[in-house]
């Protein structure tokens, strides 16, 4: 086994008396695609954002045991991208801003990043005037030319058809063959059986189990992962 990169040391995660996230304990080691697992509610979105720094946990550690001493670079992608009034271009170029300070080499990536995911030619069109399914494709181009170690996605298809689906999935094995590790939120079983190297599965704000994909799916451990994976209502 790989040894870990991040590590979620008895992480709990409290808003207004109400604990949200119990004592997550989980060492990711994967180097490809782990897959937060869970139903609405679960957790999920909350731990990618732990995990990333967004939130503080209001108990426990979340620590970066395999980082430089530069650390990790990092970028995450939420469900819903936010895009600035500017060309699909220049949305990656500000993202590169402060990382390429030459405007030529600048450039020159973020062509090579909207390539990647099938925009170049939308590359001069304002973003927020793309498809759904574009601006996630411009969401995930504009983190992707960072190189990051590590990229988090949340709930990255939701809302897009299927055509749309397959578009970001092969992206996002793209990404990870590049080298970057990928941990993704998702309540799509199948898309977690096509996806995930590693499952995580949450159910009210507890990681109730962590396996190998083909290991959760074939002989899941809990009642409540099982009740999941046949598509059964639990609480």
């Amino acid at each position: 086994m790989n040894a870990p990169w991040l590590r979620l040391e008895h992480v709990s995660y409290e808003l207004s008396g109400k604990r949200l996230i119990d004592d997550l304990a989980h060492d990711f080691c994967s180097n490809e695609i782990t897959v937060l697992l869970g139903p609405n509610g679960a957790g999920k979105s909350l731990t990618l954002r732990l995990c990333h720094g967004l939130i503080t946990p209001t108990s426990g550690r979340v620590t970066w045991p395999g980082a430089r001493p530069s650390g990790l670079r990092q970028a995450f992608v939420f469900q819903r991208p936010v895009l600035l009034r500017r060309s699909a271009r220049a949305n990656v170029d500000f993202a590169l801003a402060g990382h390429e300070p030459n405007r030529t080499r600048r450039r020159e990536r973020a062509a090579r990043a909207l390539e990647r995911v099938g925009l170049l030619n939308q590359a001069e069109q304002p973003a927020r005037t793309l498809s759904v399914g574009e601006q996630q494709r411009l969401a995930l181009a504009r983190s992707w030319a960072l190189e990051p170690d590590v990229i988090f996605l949340d709930e990255p298809t939701a809302s897009l058809d299927p055509a749309a689906v397959d578009q970001v999935e092969r992206i996002i094995q793209a990404i990870s063959t590049s080298g970057a590790k990928v941990v993704m939120t998702t309540h799509d079983l199948p898309q977690a059986r096509r996806l995930a190297r590693e499952v995580c599965f949450l159910h009210r704000g507890r990681l109730l189990e962590s396996a190998p994909s083909e290991t959760f799916f074939d002989a899941p451990r809990t009642a409540e992962a099982a009740s999941f994976i046949q598509g059964r209502l639990f609480w």
